[in-house]
């Protein structure tokens, strides 16, 4: 089995130039190592190829037969690097994404659609779910999600700033009244996004809080927690980018902003092992820039913490 791709193209160049001396003059090599990549090959193949004298050399009918072979094989092989080389800068294919539910829809899925056309040659399989998955297995090339890198097989870029808040709709706070300090939760109805029923609320600040909430409601999809705190069912801890604007609206009030919750920064995901194909670094570009310039809560939340 041959295994030797110097030794062909040294062949192929020996062949083409008349001579060992004029091949190692075309190919920048030594004539030492030009003749030892040919006896190498010769070895390797069991043949001669060369018949060579101090005058001329000539094909043998092996080597006449080889080197007809091997003009195909290496024309072959420049063809796939030079499509190679193409792909390595094209901006097409398809780009399997995933993304939380809520957060998808509202935003990701938007901005895939200016990338898309932006870039027409790509295809963008766009994978909603709030739960976590194991991106290999599933064939995911890029997962968005908030929260610190856990997976120590995957690779975080930070896409944009984000920060939780705890938020109310004005018929609900009307009735049950607004909490001042966070103790005063475990009076109120609290929307839990999970299967539980009681949740640790964190607070951070000079005194770090914790407060162990009751649900009133349980679901398993973020939207359905944003859809419960409009209609007045109780108090949610959503990520400002799902209820920023109800909130800059009055749709929802923002309630105990002087307890902030530790941040969950937007990131996007990749497995580690994987070299990102030009579309995928391309996506990601685009949805950091896109992201890192929203800034539409800062009347609302004020400047220094939206920022964060």
């Amino acid at each position: 089995m041959i295994n030797n791709l110097p030794g062909l193209r040294t062949f192929a160049q020996v062949v083409a130039a008349g001579s060992l001396s004029a091949a190692s003059r075309e190919m920048d090599l030594s004539l030492a190592v030009v003749s030892k990549r040919l006896m190498q090959l010769e070895k390797e193949l069991g043949v001669r190829l060369l018949q060579r004298t101090t005058r001329k050399q000539v094909l043998t009918e092996e080597g006449e037969l080889f080197y007809a072979e091997v003009t195909r094989i290496l024309a072959a092989i420049d063809q796939a690097e030079t499509v190679m080389s193409g792909r390595t800068k094209a901006i097409d294919g398809t780009i399997r994404l995933t993304a939380p539910g809520e957060f998808g829809r509202q935003w990701i899925a938007p901005a895939v659609a200016a990338f898309q056309q932006q870039h027409p040659g790509v295809s963008i399989q766009l994978l909603l779910s709030d739960l976590v998955m194991n991106l290999l297995d599933a064939g995911v090339d890029l997962a968005i999600r908030f929260g610190s890198l856990e997976d120590s097989s995957l690779i975080a870029r930070l896409l944009a700033p984000n920060f939780r808040v705890l938020c109310a709709s004005a018929a609900y706070l009307k009735q049950f009244g607004v909490p001042t300090h966070p103790a005063e939760l475990v009076h109120h109805q609290c929307i839990l996004i999970g299967e539980h029923r009681r949740a640790v609320w964190r607070f951070a600040g000079e005194e770090n809080l914790s407060v162990q909430v009751v649900a009133a409601f349980t679901t398993n999809d973020g939207g359905a927690a944003h859809t419960l705190a409009l209609e007045g069912a109780g108090i949610a801890r959503k990520s400002i980018w799902d209820v920023g604007d109800d909130i800059a609206c009055g749709r929802l009030i923002r309630i105990l902003p002087d307890f902030a919750i530790p941040a969950a920064p937007l990131n996007a995901l990749y497995p580690n092992n994987r070299h990102l194909a030009p579309r995928v670094n391309a996506l990601v570009d685009f949805l950091s820039e896109r992201l890192g310039k929203v800034r539409r809560w800062d009347a609302a939340m004020g400047k220094s913490e939206s920022s964060r």
